[in-house]
């Protein structure tokens, strides 16, 4: 595996980790304001999706998919917001963001100011469904490394 000194997604996890398979990590962030925001990582470093040959690129997107439809299926977002910036961490991931229209920021994109302070209860409800949302989330990653 590729490893590049200093990047932190290759020298750690990125966040609290929701799948580890041999390709992709999928970890769920700690971005205030944003109790369903997850990220996809390749796990071997490359800082551009075109990096990866066909079949690695056709997994990658298969696992976004995979948890963005979890996502919808399980919580019901208005929106899911995708994102593959890798400005401030030039190694290959995912942004994947559960969003609603009483979230801090909605309808901005999540790196603008935040409009509001998003209801306690909201949060505290969705954050009690992640448990069964990340399972099936697992469940359909583990599927995709065959």
């Amino acid at each position: 595996m590729r490893v590049h000194p200093g990047c932190p997604f290759c020298e750690g996890p990125g966040g609290r980790v929701v799948f580890e398979g041999a390709k992709v990590r999928v970890i769920h962030a700690e971005e205030a304001g944003f109790p369903a925001f997850y990220r996809v990582i390749w796990r071997d470093h490359a800082p551009e999706f075109s990096d990866l040959d066909a079949a690695d690129r056709v997994l990658c997107m298969e696992a976004v998919t995979a948890v963005e439809q979890c996502l919808r299926e399980q919580l019901k977002p208005t929106k899911v917001n995708l994102a593959a910036l890798g400005n401030m961490v030039p190694h290959l991931h995912w942004h994947v963001i559960a969003r609603f229209e009483w979230d801090s920021h909605f309808p901005a994109p999540f790196w603008a100011a935040a409009q509001r302070a998003a209801p306690v209860d909201r949060v505290v409800d969705l954050q009690a469904l992640l448990p069964k949302v990340e399972a099936e989330m697992v469940r359909r990653l583990a599927l995709l490394q065959g």
